[in-house]
């Protein structure tokens, strides 16, 4: 199957992906972290905003209700075909967050939601976003730091090590950590730091649990029957109501 030349993802895997961001979407505390990203873009009627690595769309839509005029941009045709499909109303362009199809100063809100940990250079697509936003115009970033999954196990050495390894396939996993200073590094001002928790305990999580170990069984960090003892018991905890998941998001926000 032919894949997207930016992002290196077949069809298939972007449907993947697609329902994995579905499935974080309704998470317990998701549609409150999103709305807090919008208070702190601080939206006002018909001033554009864009969703960079927008995914499905979801964000577009509901800064769209919230009288915006927003615009979702990502790399992959397929997401993007299947956020206009979602959300027909949007206004969706296929567009890397390094090369923005925006004038310089021409947006008033820049939003980035899990997208930063998949770039080559962060550095350089903060700087892309202060060239689009105007004077005055805010940017919300918000992304996990891959390194702290906390997860109840009865193997705490093997989920170190599940946790650890899916870590280590992600670009930049830990950018959060870094994403004030990379603001500071080109001018922005005004910027803080949130977190926000995520605690699940019920099954839902299993299939997010399923994918961290296939990734780390993958990578080699652990062997078949590791991954599947571990997974094994994640889906009893999830079945009897004793699964824990806790996952710190970071919202960085700031002023061009």
């Amino acid at each position: 199957m032919t894949k997207n030349q930016t992002t290196g993802r077949t069809g298939e895997e972007t449907d993947a992906l697609i329902a994995l961001l579905d499935m974080a979407d309704n998470m317990p505390g998701a549609g409150e972290l999103r709305a807090r990203s919008y208070e702190l873009l601080d939206l006002v009627p018909e001033a554009a905003v864009a969703d960079v690595g927008c995914g499905s769309g979801r964000a577009v839509a509901e800064m769209a209700e919230r009288g915006a005029r927003a615009i979702g941009v990502d790399p992959d045709e397929r997401m993007i075909s299947v956020a206009g499909g979602r959300w027909p109303a949007g206004e969706f362009r296929v567009a890397q967050a390094y090369e923005l199809p925006f004038a310089d100063g021409e947006l008033r809100g820049y939003r980035a939601e899990k997208v930063f940990h998949v770039l080559d250079d962060p550095a350089r697509a903060v700087a892309e976003a202060r060239r689009v936003l105007a004077p005055g115009g805010r940017i919300v970033l918000l992304g996990q730091d891959w390194d702290t999954f906390v997860i109840d196990s009865g193997d705490a050495a093997l989920t170190r090590r599940i946790v650890h390894a899916r870590a280590d396939l992600v670009r930049a996993p830990r950018v959060v950590r870094r994403s004030r200073n990379l603001l500071l590094d080109v001018g922005f001002t005004d910027v803080t730091v949130e977190v926000r928790t995520t605690v699940c305990t019920d099954a839902t999580m299993v299939p997010a649990l399923a994918d961290l170990a296939g990734k780390a069984r993958a990578a080699g960090a652990v062997t078949d029957e590791q991954a599947e003892t571990w997974l094994a018991e994640q889906r009893e905890r999830g079945r009897t109501g004793r699964l824990f998941l806790a996952l710190p998001m970071f919202v960085t926000a700031a002023t061009r």
